[in-house]
């Protein structure tokens, strides 16, 4: 299993989309997702380089602090439920693409990690 990218996710108001795309402009990024619930911005030169901002998550019960995009998610799955790690939502496919599960780290943190279908 190997990671293909890491995105911060910042959890906002609803008007607080707008405002960000505004402020994220300015540093160069470019709008390139958006749900409604969930707006991405990435770096139009380096489009690895992303910025998330929720104001809610559709199906997961919080909206997780990080997002983990791998090669192969249920591997991942499997060994986080082998090390007894808190699953905080279930694996399931989602209806925009991704199969997903949230997972709490040491830290407290929440992890969406992901797989694109």
């Amino acid at each position: 299993m190997s990671v293909r990218r890491v995105v911060p996710n910042i959890h906002v108001q609803p008007e607080g989309l707008e405002r960000s795309r505004e402020f994220y402009g300015l540093l160069g990024f470019e709008e390139v997702m958006n749900q409604g619930w969930i707006m991405t911005l990435a770096s139009p030169t380096t489009p690895g380089a992303q910025v998330s901002f929720l104001t809610h998550d559709a199906t997961g019960p919080v909206v997780p602090d990080t997002s983990v995009q791998v090669d192969d998610v249920d591997a991942a799955y499997a060994a986080m439920l082998a090390s007894g790690a808190e699953i905080v939502h279930p694996l399931r496919d989602e209806e925009w693409g991704v199969r997903r599960f949230f997972v709490r780290d040491p830290n407290g943190r929440v992890v969406n990690v992901l797989e694109h279908r």
